[in-house]
């Protein structure tokens, strides 16, 4: 007996040993090496992603807040199926009854074989059913989320990161799962968002933007676990969607401007506990380390942050993902070298994380051309020969194609010399990819006479021109090219099809002053840059051929194109405008054929589903901060059998809404008393407007009114206070009106703060 428990003691500290062996990081991006624990000891020394709390197995509807402020609301029960732990196979086949990532599937294709609404019917789709989901019309918030559909239900969330449940038929609401973010959350670099959320194994998968990834019951909406994946205090936050494969939840991490350390992790479905972490920036000794200057701490605040969902070929046995800008993100001098493996194509091992390949679009990025769009995987015939594709739509405003199981050009992409500058340390060559184009790369005085204003006198230049202490205007600018809004791929016509952004930037190098350079957790990038002022914002709808990267057909808009496409066997492409239209065009030639005009700007993707034989279109229609669009809070969905032509037809009686929209909640009592604690300790208007400024303006104009992604610096401004408060008021020259969202007295206060910025 003695020697059976000898054995028995043995047996479980080796079990033990092997469990804790198996949650270990792996090493940044390379091959296992002996520096990945040493790396996780220097890197990670407050990591906190291997922590993950359950939630109350006995949480009732309505009942007081639990976990770490989680909320749920269940409105009706729930009939439908739970999700299964999916299959490969289930999970690779194309979309048709159900919508079960947010690519459709796992190749990130946005491709339906639904073919009840053609090209020759599609003209008859009215709406079938709106939902009011009753979070994230203010303006900080963006609506960008790409809803799931599973046996009948649909799951849905909100730019203030409030997830729904409903009934796919009808739109009425099942639960609602409210979340308590943390106090205090000012790193979210570019509007307040999510873009989905993941399904699998009977749980619903969600990154909140203060750096968490929980799961929800499928069925109620209730907490099972929660993990802090990083500390959103130095930067870190999540706005993409989770992918659920193989019992794992894949997340990456936004931040690339306050100079963290990306990574892309993978966490254990059921418990919620990291089984990998991959670091996208190379640890000193580490495969592409050498593109860094040496002995300097450029691995640890790099950025390359990941914050597309990732797409995986099982077959393969590899996750595919883009990775984001360096950081700082527009001064390249003090980090001489390529800088992997920002602005790359990465691929892995999905059930490791180890390297298996890279391509790199812009080796020592200095415009903030990485590379936002998801990747999308295919499978093509060229040359007599089955091909497996990767392609990535770029900032740039060109696709890269490769071979996904090794990552070489499928078409062809040549290294050619770009214009140099010696204090940006610029790189001797870029990549070219063969083909076209789908937005302009390069300003031409015929442009300059046309387009900018005519005092315009400063420097302008092509796709990778350098600048340093003088202005230069140039395109694509850092809002693309193709920037987030997903690509789709459709395989009977064999096109690719992307929505890009054509406008004018101007970017400027600035001295570093003692307090602008770089602490932890505050917005760093550099340099500055701006949209030229009273310049126009277009944008391209483009279908190019997939085994040439030539242009089939481009549609021209008045305005960025912002939304996101979806594409199916009715030969149809569905895509969402700034003003409000979902709009469908023929896949095969680009011409318009159906649009219905909603109350909010559609800036998120379409989707399709089928229940009980009807297919259906669905949008979430709810503005968007960065493209300035009209904010709202609804989904719309269309089928061929629906009762409203136009949004006057649809009575308000007939939208539904949530039970407790009109109720206040616990997290809204208090976050209601945050905000009447911050007015009381404000003394002056201008420190009122702060926190307006910072919920409506910030995004777009930058901490301090300097360093946007969309919007002028306001340090320079020189209106005086009634033009300030006329232009928040009225809007104009792509700024959106707040006078339906603020008051009089917010718009002053907000107006006077923006002075104070100022020159005025």
């Amino acid at each position: 007996m003695k020697k059976i428990s000898w054995i028995m003691i043995i047996w479980l500290f080796l079990m033990t040993a092997a469990a804790g062996c198996g949650q270990q990081d792996t090493a940044k991006d390379n091959t296992n090496n002996k520096k990945t624990t040493e790396t996780k000891t220097e890197a990670q020394k407050d990591n906190k992603g291997e922590d993950s709390k359950q939630g109350p197995d006995n949480n009732k509807p309505g009942d007081t807040l639990y976990g770490s402020g989680h909320r749920s609301y269940q409105h009706m029960k729930y009939l439908a199926k739970a999700a299964p732990k999916f299959s490969s196979s289930e999970l690779t086949k194309p979309p048709t009854g159900n919508w079960v990532t947010n690519g459709g599937d796992i190749n990130n294709g946005r491709y339906s074989p639904l073919d009840k609404i053609t090209t020759a019917n599609v003209k008859n789709l009215k709406v079938e059913w709106v939902t009011s989901l009753g979070s994230g019309k203010e303006f900080k918030y963006s609506g960008e989320a790409t809803p799931l559909v599973y046996d009948g239900v649909m799951f849905t969330i909100t730019g203030a990161n409030e997830v729904q449940a409903l009934d796919a038929k009808t739109g009425k609401l099942i639960w609602e799962y409210k979340p308590q973010l943390a106090e205090g959350l000012n790193t979210v670099c570019c509007g307040w968002t999510s873009r989905g959320v993941a399904l699998g194994d009977g749980k619903v998968f969600v990154g909140l933007l203060d750096a968490r990834l929980i799961a929800l019951d499928q069925k109620t909406g209730k907490l099972v676990w929660e993990t802090q994946v990083e500390s959103w205090e130095k930067g870190y936050t999540i706005t993409s969607a989770p992918l659920y494969y193989d019992g794992k939840v894949y997340t990456g991490i936004a931040g690339g401007e306050y100079q963290i350390r990306g990574f892309v992790a993978a966490y254990d479905a059921e418990i919620g506990r990291q089984i990998w972490r991959t670091y996208t920036l190379p640890a000193p000794g580490d495969k592409g380390s050498e593109t860094w200057p040496k002995g300097s701490r450029n691995w640890l605040t790099g950025g390359a942050p990941v914050w597309q969902t990732p797409a995986i070929d099982p077959e393969l046995g590899m996750i595919y993902f883009a990775t984001g800008n360096t950081s700082p993100d527009l001064d390249g001098s003090n980090r001489e070298g390529d800088n992997l493996f920002a602005n790359s194509i990465l691929a892995l091992d999905a059930n490791t994380g180890k390297y298996k390949w890279h391509f790199q679009e812009v080796h020592h990025d200095i415009w903030d051309l990485d590379p936002a769009n998801p990747v999308v995987l295919f499978d093509v015939k060229m040359n007599g020969k089955m091909r497996k594709g990767i392609v990535q739509a770029g900032k740039t405003g060109w696709l890269y194609i490769l071979d996904r199981t090794n990552g070489k050009p499928l078409i062809g992409i040549d290294e050619k010399p770009v214009p140099q500058n010696k204090n940006q340390k610029t790189s001797p060559t870029q990549p070219f990819p063969i083909g076209d184009a789908f937005v302009p790369q390069k300003i031409t005085k015929e442009d300059v006479k046309r387009d900018l204003p005519k005092d315009f006198k400063g420097e302008y230049g092509d796709i990778f021109t350098p600048f340093w202490d003088k202005p230069v205007t140039l395109k694509p600018s850092p809002q693309g090219g193709a920037n987030w809004p997903p690509s789709a791929y459709n395989p009977n016509t064999e096109m690719f099809y992307v929505l890009g952004n054509d406008n004018y930037f101007a970017y400027a190098h600035y001295g570093e002053e003692k307090d602008e350079r770089f602490t932890e957790g505050k917005e760093y990038i550099g340099s500055v840059w701006q949209p030229v002022e009273n310049s126009p914002h277009r944008g391209t709808v483009t279908a190019l051929d997939i085994k040439t990267n030539k242009i089939v057909w481009q549609k021209n808009w008045d305005t960025i194109a912002y939304s996101g496409i979806l594409t199916t066997k009715g030969n149809l492409m569905f895509t969402g405008h700034n003003d409000g239209r979902i709009l469908a065009y023929d896949a095969t030639n680009g011409k318009q054929l159906w649009e219905f005009k909603m109350d909010a700007g559609a800036n998120a993707p379409p989707i399709t589903y089928e229940v009980d034989g009807k297919q259906y279109i669905s949008i979430f229609a709810a503005g968007n901060t960065l493209a300035g669009t009209t904010h709202g809070d609804k989904i719309y969905t269309f089928s061929l059998d629906g009762k409203y032509g136009s949004l006057n037809d649809i009575p308000k009686d007939k939208i539904n809404v949530s039970p407790i929209k009109n109720q206040d909640t616990e997290t809204d009592k208090q976050q209601a008393a945050d905000q009447s604690k911050s007015k009381n300790e404000t003394s002056s208007a201008a420190g009122t407007g702060e926190g307006i400024y910072k919920n409506n303006c910030l995004a777009c104009h930058g901490d301090k009114g300097a360093g946007g992604h969309n919007g002028p610096n306001l340090q320079t401004t020189k209106l005086d206070l009634n033009g300030i408060i006329n232009q928040v008021k009225n809007g104009g020259g792509g700024m959106p009106p707040f006078k339906d969202t603020l008051s009089a007295d917010e718009i002053k206060a907000v107006a006077e703060y923006v002075k104070s910025l100022g020159n005025g």
